[in-house]
């Protein structure tokens, strides 16, 4: 007997199926990528196979992997975060990619440098300088790291190039290039942190500069059909207020050359997807994004938290939210898709609960969930 029953509106927003490239991804629900450290020696395990495939198989339509280091030695801190080169480190990821097939879902990693915020003398390489544009973590700051020489950005450049080379090789869906939050290339992006006085700095479309190499690089790297994402913010882990943009053409400017190097979808994380960018507008800031690229663009920020993710992630908890709003923003066309992150490691469940109306079974966040691979 066929099913008549009326789908609920957010089956009906949600399911719609888009293309990024040459990727079909099943609905609009993305696994915000987030990171475990539950990769000894860099190398994903059974145990992360697993994690990806049940939410995949829990009804998300994209995941993008925790982020994982590019092969520079000055990429990372932790010989638990996975890596996203060497042998055996791929073999690993290649089976996350095919378990996540397996059960219906797609996948991309993101492809990471942390650049400034790395700790000297922490692992896998603890001879490695910290580096970035300028030699500083933070606006203010003084030089704690190297300034990177043209040799210094031909192997960052190469080095991503050569982590998206692999992940198409390997059955990945696409990749997505780690710009957000403080790390390498945001530190470029980011005026408190660029004070290069050559042509990597300046304006912001030469703070661009870098990052618009790298996503060229990568593109160049793929077939044309490959999907490459960018992840942007306005807010550094090391500064929650700071902005690249204070107007929507200061946004433009840098936006516009990461379009042209090859962006096929931005990804715009802000800490509460409800709140406006700009005065005078309610759009946020991945309305901001879709508005002057025209690229398809996933919005980011506390979904399904009541609060702010920082706040849940220390500890204090978060009751479920609910997402009229954000099924209001999704059906105007305001962003076409949506990552869930606290929420998602909480309840691995969650997608299919919202597709199939049982919001009265997700589960609130607790900080505890980052202590496993449930």
């Amino acid at each position: 007997m066929t099913d008549t029953t009326p789908a609920s509106r957010a089956a009906r927003i949600l399911s719609r199926p888009i293309t990024l490239g040459g990727l079909t991804v099943p609905n609009r629900i993305v696994m915000a990528p987030m990171t475990r450290m539950f990769s000894p020696g860099g190398i994903p395990g059974e145990d992360v196979r697993s994690y990806y495939a049940r939410r995949a198989a829990a009804g998300v339509g994209l995941i993008v992997t925790e982020g994982t280091y590019v092969g520079h030695e000055s990429a990372g801190e932790s010989d638990r975060v996975p890596r996203f080169h060497g042998e055996e480190q791929l073999a690993g990821w290649a089976k996350v990619a095919e378990d996540v097939h397996a059960a219906g879902g797609t996948i991309v990693p993101q492809l990471w440098h942390i650049g400034m915020v790395r700790n000297q003398g922490q692992p896998p390489f603890p001879d490695a300088p910290a580096v970035g544009p300028s030699g500083l973590v933070t606006a203010g700051a003084e030089p704690t790291g190297k300034a990177m020489t043209r040799t210094d950005l031909d192997e960052v450049v190469a080095a991503f190039a050569e982590a998206a080379a692999a992940a198409e090789r390997i059955g990945f869906d696409g990749v997505e290039i780690h710009g957000a939050h403080g790390y390498l290339l945001d530190q470029f992006l980011w005026e408190g942190t660029n004070r290069r006085t050559d042509a990597y700095g300046g304006d912001p479309v030469a703070r661009a500069k870098f990052a618009a190499e790298v996503v060229a690089a990568v593109r160049a790297a793929v077939s044309p059909e490959f999907p490459v994402l960018f992840r942007y913010s306005q807010w550094k882990q090391q500064d929650y207020a700071a902005r690249l943009a204070e107007t929507p053409e200061e946004l433009e400017a840098i936006l516009t050359p990461l379009a042209a190097a090859g962006v096929d979808v931005f990804h715009a994380s802000t800490r509460r997807y409800w709140l406006p960018e700009f005065d005078g507008s309610d759009l946020n800031l991945a309305g901001w994004t879709k508005k002057l690229t025209g690229k398809p663009v996933i919005s980011v920020g506390s979904v399904g938290l009541d609060g702010d993710f920082i706040n849940a992630f220390q500890g204090e908890g978060s009751p479920v939210q609910g997402i009229d709003n954000l099924l209001d923003r999704l059906e105007a066309d305001e962003f076409d898709m949506v990552a869930v992150g606290r929420a998602l490691l909480q309840d691995p469940e969650w997608a299919a609960k919202v597709l199939s109306d049982r919001f009265d079974e997700l589960k609130p966040y607790d900080a505890s969930a980052v202590k496993t691979l449930s």
